[in-house]
């Protein structure tokens, strides 16, 4: 193979083809990585600041054209696309308003001599990044990642590299140096190959666990520091106290968002038997009211997904939850279409025998079980390998955190579902990963954390 195609998962048509770089061009690409960090690292953090804000502000201009471009390569509808890119551009400025105050030296608490703690970043940070949010998944490492003055390489999904290229092009335009980020079009064998390269010094992955295990292993073997965020299966609980109008109402863009192709969204639906019927019936309601179709309609809430081997998987683990004794309350599935088009299914009679509420769901399906008890509703929330979010509703407050407490998860939201923002740390447990990715914690992740002690 020596190209990569682009492909609109609404038609199922190749829309563009790309080169892939051969061993050279990656060389040389590596090779400019590694140079351009020498004077990178050494640029005023005010005037690194400067084109993060100029990068933003490229990003709300065009956030249209940036939008149809997700949109076309992904299937990502049009009124969540442009949001991302809007999104993306508020991320930068948070780094761009911080990073000096992140680099300052910070003393240390000893009385007997003047102990500094540095900040130092590291060099070129490789980047293995999926396709579900074509934008965000990027710029979400690379904000901090050159805020701290590292460089970076970016290997994205082969499902989508006219993002990757154009993603590029606009820190260019912003008026980054030429080797400050670089996109590589290469296959994943040669993406893994990359991590033993001398120039490559940190690994920024996000995926599947399969995969991500096999990142870190590399980079262990290598010596090499890495931060992996491998998805979940996030709990969606609902106690007896619960607003259950509000929670199925934030419920349905929780599990649906994206097409329900997101590692942070609800992916099981954990609800108390006092409100589960009414709590049902309002999801159910819900997600009826969703429309399917056209991703470019800006009033398309679900388009599609985003290969035919996804659809696969999806309806492979709903024909096994039906096999197993699940309902369907609304049975949804593959849409006779010239894309990738599933429509949205609503389990129930679910247990945790079935792969809907074992692995991760990366569609638009919803599994509701009920339980007895909160005790009940924390096991259940917990009987995961995942551990990447969660969310807890309930009119006490007290309650809601005790909860939160005990649920095995990296990030939690009360009364809400759980969405990456920039001044939050971004990351899981179990299953879901390591490291993290967002404010100050993930920003120190690819810093060289330097002790300096003057007697």
């Amino acid at each position: 193979m020596t190209t990569i195609s682009s492909i609109n998962p609404a038609t199922g048509k190749v829309i563009g083809e790309v080169e892939i770089h051969t061993d050279e061009q990656v060389s040389q690409i590596l090779k400019k990585s590694a140079e351009t960090f020498v004077e990178w690292k050494k640029t005023d953090v005010s005037e690194r600041n400067e084109l993060l804000r100029s990068f933003a502000d490229i990003l709300r201009k065009n956030k249209q054209q940036y939008g149809k471009l997700i949109t076309t390569e992904m299937g990502k509808v049009m009124k969540q696309a442009v949001p991302e890119v809007v999104k993306c551009a508020t991320m930068f400025d948070y780094f761009a308003d911080n990073a000096e105050k992140m680099l300052d030296p910070e003393p240390a608490e000893e009385n007997s001599c003047d102990s500094m703690i540095h900040y130092e970043p590291m060099g070129t940070v490789l980047a293995i990044k999926p396709w579900n949010f074509p934008f965000w998944q990027v710029l979400s490492a690379a904000s901090h990642v050159l805020a701290g003055g590292n460089v970076m390489v970016l290997k994205h999904s082969s499902y989508v590299p006219m993002c990757a290229l154009e993603i590029e092009n606009i820190f260019l335009e912003a008026g980054f140096p030429e080797g400050v980020f670089q996109t590589l079009l290469v296959n994943g064998p040669t993406a893994s190959s990359l991590i033993s390269k001398d120039e490559i010094k940190a690994v920024s992955f996000t995926g599947g666990y399969d995969a991500g295990q096999k990142v870190a292993e590399l980079a262990a073997h290598n010596m090499k520091k890495f931060v992996l965020e491998l998805g979940g299966s996030d709990p969606f609980i609902i106690l007896d106290d619960a607003n259950v109008e509000m929670a199925a109402k934030v419920g349905v863009p929780s599990r649906f968002i994206n097409t329900g192709q997101t590692c942070i969204a609800a992916k099981r639906f954990i609800v108390m038997e006092d409100v589960a019927e009414e709590f049902t019936e309002r999801f159910v309601e819900g997600t009826k009211n969703l429309k399917v179709g056209d991703p470019m309609d800006p009033d398309t809430d679900i388009g599609p997904m985003v290969r035919e081997e996804q659809v696969q998987i999806l309806e492979n683990q709903v024909n096994d939850a039906i096999s197993k004794g699940a309902k369907a309350l609304i049975p949804g599935g593959r849409m006779e279409s010239e894309g990738y088009m599933y429509s949205p299914t609503v389990l129930s009679d679910v247990n945790m025998d079935m792969r809907v509420m074992r692995e991760e769901t990366f569609g638009p399906v919803a599994p509701i079980i009920t339980v007895k008890d909160e005790k009940e509703a924390i096991e259940l929330a917990n009987d995961s390998e995942f551990g990447l979010g969660a969310s807890v509703w309930s009119q006490d407050r007290k309650r809601a955190m005790r909860i939160a407490a005990e649920l095995e998860t990296g990030m939690i939201g009360i009364n809400s579902f759980c969405t990456p923002q920039a001044c939050l740390p971004f990351g899981g447990v179990k299953k879901s990963g390591m490291g993290r990715e967002l404010s100050k914690h993930g920003f120190y992740e690819f810093m060289n954390i330097k002790s300096i002690k003057m007697m």
